[in-house]
């Protein structure tokens, strides 16, 4: 059985979110992917914090495509925040 990846798509601009989904569907991956607005949400999600706090820390995303200009953190700081978590 093959297992589905997760994407994390963190984007604030819709017209570059759906170039990104328009490409990844035409790819045929078998994923899952979700898609967050800002910086701070991206950190929610990653560490399964406020709105995601349901969401089990140990299924991190496989791959997490971040843009760097976001509103609230920007996408350099959700970087550090990551790589400095063990």
């Amino acid at each position: 059985m093959c297992e589905v990846a997760e994407i994390l798509l963190v984007e604030d601009n819709p017209n570059d979110v759906e170039l990104t989904l328009r490409a990844l569907q035409k790819a045929n991956l078998a994923y899952r992917i979700e898609v967050v607005r800002d910086g701070a949400e991206a950190l929610d999600f990653i560490f399964a914090t406020g709105a995601y706090s349901a969401r089990e820390v140990e299924n991190s995303p496989t791959l997490i495509l971040l843009d760097i200009k976001l509103p609230k953190v920007d996408g350099l700081e959700v970087l550090k925040r990551i790589r400095e978590d063990p």
